[in-house]
């Protein structure tokens, strides 16, 4: 809690002033306060709950380019998201990964299949031929490639690439905000933005620590709202008018165990004609989706879209017992802001796009995020930087490359490190990877710390809690570097463990008491407590 506790000290000094400040953590908003503090702006980011914790926790977890806006002639999207898809590739090569899909196309489906796969070369072709190249098969080469599926009524298929987020959206997302507080960023989770007032000058923004329920005043040149589902209501408090606004759409996942060997994504088209897909997650399987229009971005699963997957996934795949709820480790559950132009909040919200738009008022240099996926993201951040800049604020490095993962010359030093001490013996058996891969992957450069501690206490490499790929050094460092203020926060976002294993399963494990220990000192148990009440029900030792 240290670092928090420090940031929210210096985002109370009323003598100071940021360029910019960005309301909402979420990828809009993490990669603009990524890129601005590279550049040199002082800037603040503030989120009234966790960082990524709506939408940009309730992806698919893929890093794709579009390919189902091909079906809408939106060519030039498409274009655009293949080469943000590509750029990401090539700056996160141990986090964005090339991934295989293998579709499945039903008789009576509204193309023919060697059609559709015909669309698949187009969209290698738009992708600059970056991935490996689409493959046609038959019906038999389906059922020889994945048994599991169902080709009763298949047609046909084919397979494609695209990539996706090796470890989780959350995790992806939660980089960028460390990014930037390496850059100077003062962030803070759970500090909520409750008014803003543009004096002539600059934003005075009331703000509200949502844990000590202390209210304070935060004031900056500029205002960038990144509020994902929320930004008009806050537009509303700001007295903003945009071109766009927001319409939603509801879409849920079901995590289960694995049920293909495989590592490729499996892909249909659901009862409902929509994207359906079968996603590995280490040894568990992610899989839907969803696609409901709402009208309230506070959206939960239902019975109802349970049922939906449910029945999906039954009738696509051959299983010995069908899935049932007792199946269902968990649950992701997400609103996805849809940008309209022109809102009057009619529209065929299917035929919507996710792709983002931004709305600026140069006056008085306020910039509104609308919709936007996890592949554009980079995009999001030049362009927002460019905004600003416009605006008349200084940023002192405007060529500096704000994003990648730490260069080669300190990769090369922990992998030599790393096999000095034969780090991969700590591997424990069953792993999803090697150790020395995760850690990279996870902390670039921070990793060395890791190895230190390693090496000074053998220890610090042991699993603190059983079937979770965390290490005891981990566990202190995302301590030390992670703002988890909940437990939530971990246990969730910063990592997957209760996306692979029952929260019920864990909340009283010793490991965890231990980590809770570690995360919040004296205040462990009212913290572990605040966690089962809030997400289990209440459960009771």
């Amino acid at each position: 809690m240290e670092l928090r506790n420090s940031n929210i000290a210096r985002l109370k000094n009323s003598k100071r002033e940021f360029d910019t400040l960005v309301i909402g953590g979420g990828i809009n908003g993490a990669v603009s306060a990524a890129a601005l503090s590279a550049k040199g702006a002082r800037v603040a980011l503030i989120d009234r709950g966790d960082f990524a914790g709506l939408t940009s926790s309730n992806s698919s977890n893929l890093a794709w380019g579009g390919i189902k806006y091909l079906e809408t002639h939106e060519y030039f999207l498409v274009n655009n998201l293949c080469k943000s898809r590509n750029q990401l590739m090539r700056n996160y090569p141990s986090t964005v990964k090339e991934i295989r899909f293998l579709t499945t196309i039903a008789k009576g489906f509204r193309f023919p299949p060697f059609f559709v796969y015909l669309g698949t070369i187009f969209y290698w072709l738009i992708g600059r031929f970056y991935t490996m190249a689409p493959d046609w098969m038959p019906v038999s080469a389906i059922k020889q490639r994945e048994p599991i599926i169902n080709t009763e009524n298949a047609a046909g298929g084919f397979e494609y690439s695209d990539a996706y987020l090796y470890d989780n959206d959350a995790r992806f997302v939660f980089n960028f905000v460390r990014s930037a507080m390496n850059y100077g960023c003062v962030a803070a989770n759970y500090v909520e933005s409750t008014d803003a007032k543009w004096d002539g000058e600059r934003w005075c923004i009331s703000a509200r620590d949502v844990i000590s329920g202390e209210e304070f005043q935060i004031r900056a040149k500029a205002l960038i709202n990144a509020c994902g589902p929320y930004v008009d209501t806050h537009n509303a408090k700001a007295e903003q008018t945009t071109e766009h606004r927001h319409l939603f759409s509801k879409g849920i996942h079901l995590i289960i165990n694995r049920v293909t060997k495989g590592n490729r994504i499996l892909a249909f088209f659901a009862s409902d004609g929509r994207l359906f897909f079968v996603i590995p997650m280490g040894n568990k399987t992610s899989i839907g989706t969803t696609d409901t229009q709402v009208d309230d971005p506070n959206v939960e699963v239902t019975q109802e879209d349970r049922q939906f997957v449910l029945d999906n996934i039954n009738a696509l795949l051959s299983f010995d017992e069908p899935i049932t709820d007792k199946d269902i480790i968990a649950e992701r559950c997400g609103v996805r802001p849809l940008a309209q132009e022109g809102g009057d909040g009619v529209a065929d919200w299917v035929k919507l796009s996710r792709k983002h738009a931004v709305d600026s008022n140069f006056e008085e240099k306020h910039i509104s995020i609308f919709g936007g996926k996890t592949t554009d993201c980079i995009n999001v951040g030049n362009e927002i930087t460019g905004l600003v800049r416009e605006m008349g604020i200084d940023l002192p490095f405007p060529h500096f490359k704000w994003f990648g993962e730490d260069g080669d010359a300190v990769k090369e030093e922990f992998l030599h490190q790393a096999k000095l001490m034969e780090l991969d013996r700590y591997t424990v058996e069953g792993s999803s990877e090697p150790l020395t891969q995760r850690l990279w992957r996870r902390y670039g450069g921070g990793a060395l710390e890791l190895l230190e501690d390693i090496r000074q206490n053998p220890r610090q490499a042991e699993r603190l809690m059983k079937d979770a790929e965390y290490l005891r050094c981990e566990v202190e460092h995302t301590a030390r570097h992670e703002m988890v203020t909940k437990l939530d926060d971990f246990l969730r976002r910063r990592s997957k463990i209760t996306q692979v294993i029952r929260a019920e399963d864990i909340i009283d494990a010793p490991g965890l008491k231990e980590a809770c220990i570690i995360f919040f000192g004296d205040e462990a148990e009212a913290k572990r407590q605040e966690y089962k009440d809030e997400f289990l029900g209440g459960l009771k030792n």
